[in-house]
C-alpha cells in the first residue's frame, strides 16, 4: 500500500509467509522438472490439511473466495436443502456472500455479535423462526473464534446446514477443536499475508463423504475422474456410460477451480510452520489488548479459545477519532485499513438488490474499525511501538 506524501512504510498490514527457505526447495524441486497441474502433490497438501484440521476430506482450489462458491454450489447440487434461504453475516467478506446471490439463494443478513463480531445469535434465532433457512453461513472474524456451542444448538435445533468461512482464522480455535472444523462444510483462504500462504489458493473441508463427491466434481468440471473408484463406477452403471468415454463425461455443469502442484508444494511446507505462526500472531493479538486497555474496544474470544489473527481489530470512538488515528498511523509508515469490509449490508452490491441492511454492532464496526498489523515477524517493541502511535 503505498502512502503518497507520507514516509515509507515501515509496518505491513499483510508479510508473505513464504520465506527463503520455502523459495529455495521450491527452485531445488522445479529443477526436477516435475509435473505442475494438479497432482499427487495435491492430494498430499490436502491430506496433510485434513490431518491438521481434523477432518475426513479437504478440497485444494485456486482461492478462498472459490471455496466458499464451491460450498454453496456443492450444497445447491447435492439436493438436500429444504430451501433457498440463507441467514448470511453483516461482517465478513464479499464473497462469503455473493456465491449466494450468483447461485440463486435468498440471502438473509444477520447482525454481528458485540463480543466475537460473529453472527449475533439471538438475532440469528429470531431469523431462523421467521425464516426457518436451509442454510447458515458464519464468519470466524479475523482469527478470532465464535461461540460455537451455542451456534451448534441452534443448528441442532432448527435443522439447517452451517458453512464456516475461516478464510482469515487459520489456526484459531475453540475449546481445543480448531476453527475451520465446525461446519458441515468450511473454507479457508491461502492468499497471500493470511495465516499461511500457497501465493494463491483455498480450501474446504468436510467430515460428508456425499458432499465431498459434489465437491470434487464443482472443482474439476463436473466429471467423476477425482472421485473415489467406487463412486465413479457407481455414475459409470447408473447412465450405462461407455468405458471409453467415461473419463470425459460430465455429470454435474462444473467449474474449474483447481489450483496447481505448485501451488501445494509451497502450502505442504506452511503448515509444518503453523505452530510458530499461530505462537507469535496469538501473542501480539494479546500484547495490543494488553497495552490498549479500556481505550478502546477489540474483540472478546470465548473462554478457553486460542486467537490467530492475521491483523489486530480495533473500534475507536466515533468516526472522528477513527480519521485522526489513520492519519497519525500513515504519518508514522505504519499501514491500516477499514476493519474487514464493515458492515457488507451498506455495500452497493447488496443495498442495489435488497436495501440498507443497518444494525447497531456492524455499523459501529463499519463506521468506527480500523485494522493494525499483526505480523509472526513483529518483535514486542515493535508492537508497544505501533500502540504508542494510536494512543
Amino acid at each position: 500500500m503505498k502512502m503518497t506524501g507520507n514516509p515509507p512504510v515501515k509496518y505491513h498490514l499483510a508479510e508473505d509467509t513464504i520465506d527463503k527457505n520455502d523459495i529455495n526447495r521450491l527452485i531445488e524441486w522445479l529443477k526436477t522438472y516435475p509435473r505442475l497441474t494438479k497432482a499427487k502433490l495435491t492430494l498430499d497438501f490436502e491430506k496433510k490439511w485434513s490431518d491438521w484440521v481434523g477432518k475426513k476430506y479437504s478440497i485444494f482450489c485456486n482461492s478462498g473466495s472459490s471455496a466458499n462458491l464451491l460450498m454453496f454450489y456443492a450444497l445447491l447440487l447435492s439436493g438436500v436443502l429444504k430451501n433457498k434461504k440463507v441467514i448470511v453475516p453483516s461482517v465478513g467478506w464479499v464473497t462469503t456472500i455473493s456465491p449466494a446471490i450468483q447461485l440463486g439463494f435468498e440471502p438473509i443478513m444477520c447482525e454481528a455479535d458485540k463480543e466475537t463480531f460473529g453472527l449475533d445469535l439471538n438475532h440469528l434465532e429470531q431469523l431462523l423462526k421467521e425464516h426457518n433457512p436451509g442454510t447458515v453461513i458464519m464468519v470466524q472474524v479475523l482469527g478470532v473464534p465464535h461461540k460455537m456451542d451455542e451456534l451448534l444448538a441452534l443448528k441442532e435445533k432448527y435443522g439447517f446446514v452451517l458453512l464456516e468461512d475461516a478464510c482469515a482464522a487459520m489456526g484459531a480455535s475453540y475449546r481445543g477443536k480448531r476453527v475451520g472444523s465446525f461446519g458441515d462444510m468450511s473454507s479457508i483462504s491461502l492468499y497471500f499475508g493470511h495465516q499461511i500462504s500457497t501465493i494463491e489458493g483455498g480450501m474446504v473441508s468436510t467430515d460428508n463423504k456425499f458432499f465431498n463427491d459434489f465437491l470434487l466434481m464443482s472443482r474439476s468440471h463436473g466429471w467423476s475422474k477425482d472421485l473415489d473408484k467406487e463412486a465413479h463406477n457407481q455414475l459409470v452403471e447408473k447412465y450405462n456410460i461407455d468405458d471409453f468415454h467415461s473419463p470425459f463425461v460430465f455429470y454435474e455443469p462444473g467449474l474449474n477451480l483447481r489450483s496447481t502442484d505448485l501451488n501445494a508444494f509451497l502450502g505442504i511446507r506452511q503448515i509444518d510452520k503453523l505452530d510458530w505462526l499461530i505462537k507469535r500472531r496469538s501473542e501480539n493479538h494479546a500484547l495490543y489488548k494488553k497495552l490498549f486497555g479500556e481505550n478502546f474496544y477489540s474483540q472478546k474470544a470465548p473462554d478457553d479459545s486460542v486467537i490467530c489473527s492475521i491483523h489486530f481489530g480495533a473500534l475507536a470512538k466515533d468516526g472522528e477519532e477513527r480519521k485522526k488515528i489513520v492519519k497519525a498511523l500513515e504519518e508514522n509508515g505504519i499501514e491500516t485499513r477499514i476493519f474487514s469490509a464493515g458492515n457488507l449490508g451498506l455495500h452497493p452490491f447488496w443495498y442495489n438488490r435488497y436495501g440498507k441492511a443497518s444494525f447497531p454492532m456492524a455499523d459501529r464496526i463499519h463506521h468506527t474499525g480500523f485494522f493494525l498489523p499483526n505480523n509472526p515477524s513483529l518483535k514486542p517493541e515493535d508492537i508497544e511501538s505501533i500502540s504508542k502511535v494510536v494512543l
